[in-house]
Parts: structure tokens; sequence; C-alpha cells
């Protein structure tokens, strides 16, 4: 296969819409499991937030070109805690990003929140601010998990933020829920379970907890000072959780996501199916739209110290960290395969042959044979390929077979 015909047939596939993602990184205190790009602000000072929300109108000014002739789709304000903001910076951004977009209204607007009295005020402005959808990360209401978790709220702040969001009139709501926390019994899960359901959000995040390397959880398990649950303890806890939330109307639409048919996160979904993201703040990632120079697409991401992004923006010079990657045919393939095999429709086989130039058997024919064989893959409907439950379950050693 030439690579002219790899461009012309990648070409089929126009990008025509944008999803913006704005990182901000204060956090009351930053989670022990927590790898993000965070750092703890308490309280986070006027002057600090300005600052901060002036680089961010400052980067969007410089990329909004980079992203010219696409219509804005979604915004999504991840953290860190971006609810620490006041309302009027979240309404400062969301105005400056539809600007950019000729005032496109977009689809959905998300705001990640942590329970607790002070974001829990603003619920009525961040509505008001243009903010459409919460994600609440509640993660327990027990509060012996939420200590071990080293968060900062107990449980009847998640009980208060839950009401008070529904009170707020915010009609698509997320949680998040962990699992497989050292020592935590089925009895508390099951009760976390519980109330999930009898709050009803449209969308739940569950998933387990993952002990990063560099972070104080992932320190303790490499010196013995913490045990982890076993795989088989984890994969119960997940089954559990998929099978209580299908019940209660929230199927499982991706490995850790549930929602209701008119749920789903659709600014998720931009990266499962590899569409364009400009990434906003210290650390953030873009996705750049294909074009003939990059036909499968292309990838930046910015400087990871809040210090370093600040000066770059006052000086008006890039935040990007590196040059921008291009993506190869062979880096694009086994990225579209593992990304969308995270989703339960799975690969869509015509879409993929489309862009890469052949078939899936053609690239990943052993591998195919191997993990159907071992119960891992199975047809899908309309020309898909998907994981199986049991593939759900061992879904990274899955992924490695295309990476």
């Amino acid at each position: 296969m030439s690579h002219a015909r790899d461009v012309s047939e990648s070409a089929a596939l126009v990008d025509r819409d944008v999803g913006v993602y704005l990182h901000v990184p204060f956090c009351d205190r930053v989670c022990p499991y927590c790898d993000f790009v965070v750092e703890a602000a308490r309280p986070l000072s006027a002057e600090r937030e300005g600052a901060y929300v002036d680089a961010l109108l400052a980067e969007l000014a410089q990329r909004r070109g980079d992203f010219a002739g696409l219509e804005l789709s979604t915004v999504y304000f991840g953290g860190g805690t971006p609810s620490l903001l006041a309302a009027e910076s979240v309404a400062r951004l969301v105005d400056a990003v539809r600007d950019a977009f000729d005032g496109a209204q977009p689809e959905e607007v998300t705001l990640e929140v942590n329970p607790s009295t002070v974001e829990r005020e603003r619920l009525p402005g961040f509505r008001s601010a243009g903010v459409d959808r919460l994600s609440i990360g509640v993660q327990s209401f027990d509060d012996l998990v939420l200590r071990r978790l080293g968060r900062a709220h107990r449980a009847e702040e998640g009980h208060a933020t839950l009401a008070a969001a529904r009170a707020a009139g915010f009609e698509r709501i997320s949680l998040d829920l962990i699992f497989g926390v050292p020592d935590q019994s089925d009895a508390s899960f099951e009760a976390d379970l519980d109330t999930v359901v009898d709050f009803g959000p449209e969308h739940v995040s569950a998933y387990g907890l993952t002990f990063e390397p560099g972070t104080p959880f992932g320190r303790a398990v490499g010196e013995g000072r913490m045990t982890p649950p076993t795989d088989d303890r984890v994969a119960d806890l997940y089954e559990r959780a998929g099978a209580r939330l299908e019940a209660a109307g929230l199927p499982r639409y991706e490995i850790s996501s549930h929602a209701a048919p008119v749920g789903e996160s659709r600014h998720n979904r931009r990266y499962w199916q590899r569409r364009p993201v400009l990434g906003l703040g210290v650390g953030a990632w873009s996705s750049e739209p294909r074009g003939p120079s990059a036909p499968h697409g292309a990838r930046r991401h910015n400087v990871r110290g809040v210090g370093e992004y600040l000066s770059c923006l006052d000086a008006d010079v890039s935040p990007q960290a590196d040059e921008t990657e291009v993506l190869t045919p062979a880096v694009a393939r086994g990225e579209a395969v593992f990304l969308a095999l995270r989703t339960v429709e799975g690969l869509d086989l015509a879409r993929f042959e489309t862009e890469f130039g052949n078939s899936f058997e053609h690239f990943y024919g052993d591998a195919l044979g191997e993990l159907s064989a071992a119960g891992l893959l199975e047809p899908g409907e309309a020309g898909r390929v998907r994981l199986t439950a049991r593939g759900q379950l061992l879904s990274d050693a899955v992924f490695e077979r295309f990476v």
C-alpha cells in the first residue's frame, strides 16, 4: 500500500467540529492517587485566579486559527477542581470560546465539581454562566473510604451537592465512583451503588483505583506500605457495578462509563473517536484536525508547570512543550483500534479501512485470531468488532496487542 493511497483514503474522513477542553489545575487538596497536573491552592486567591483565566484567554486567542473552519461542539472544564473558579470567571471563558467560534452555542458544556460548601453555593451561578452538565467527584458515600482516598469532603457533603445540583436546574449530572480501594468492603460498595441508583444520575463514571508511579499511593505500594486489591477482587466489583447500573437504566457504553440514553458524555466521545479537541491550560493536550500534512491528525501538549505556563502567556509565547506530533499511519492505526474498543459498540471496520487503506484483518489478523480464540474479542453489530465481557476485564492486555 502506498503512502499516497493512505493519504487519499483518510482524506475522506473530514473533521467538521471541535471540542474545547480547559484545564484548571487548582485543588483544595491534592489527592494521594492523583497524577494529573494539579497544585494545592487553599484558598484560590482572586489574583491567582484572574491571572490564570487571563492566560487561558490569551492561549485561546493564539490557538483559535489552528481550528478555523470547524464548528464548536463541546466545552469541558476539567482539572484539578475547575469549580473553584468564580462563576464570573467560568462565564468569561464560555463566552470567549463561543466568540472564537463565531458565537456558536455548544451542544454540551461540562464542569467538574467536588462536593464542598463553597462550590455548592456557586452552582446557580455556573448554570447561568452556560454550564449545562456537571461531573461531580463524589467517589464514595462512605466516610471511611473517603478518608482512605485522602478526599477533602465527607459523605454528607456529597448528598448535599447532589441535591443542590438538581435545585440549581441541572438535568445532566454525572457522578464519579471509585472501587478497588484497599479494605473497601462489599457492604460499603453496595451501599454506594444503592445511593447512586436512588439519586438517578444521567451518567456514572465507575472506575477502579489506580496506583500510579510517582503518586503517594504509588510510592506506598512500591515500598510495601499499601496492598492493592487483587485483580479478581477488582473484576468482581467492576461486574457488580455494571450489573447494578444497567438494571437501573444506566448501561455501560465505555469501559468505565455508564449512561441513560441521552446522558452520554459527548465531549468524552471525541477522544474515543479521535476527533479534534483544542486543549487549553497547563499540561493540556490538543488533538488537531486531519489535513494534507497530517492525514491521521496531530497532537501537541502544553508545559506542565503553572508558573511556566503563566510566564509563556504573559510574554505572548506559545506554552506548547514540544513540536507538534504528526501521527504516523502505524501509530494512528493502533490508537484507532484500542480507543474504539473502549466503547461497547467497538471498532467500525469499514471506517478503519477507509482511513488506513486496507482491512483490520490485513494489519492485525494474527491478533484478531488469537484474541477471538481466547474469548476476548467478538463480532459486533453493523460490521464491527468489540470486546467481550471477559475482554473488558482484561482490556489492558488486549490493548497491548495494538500499540
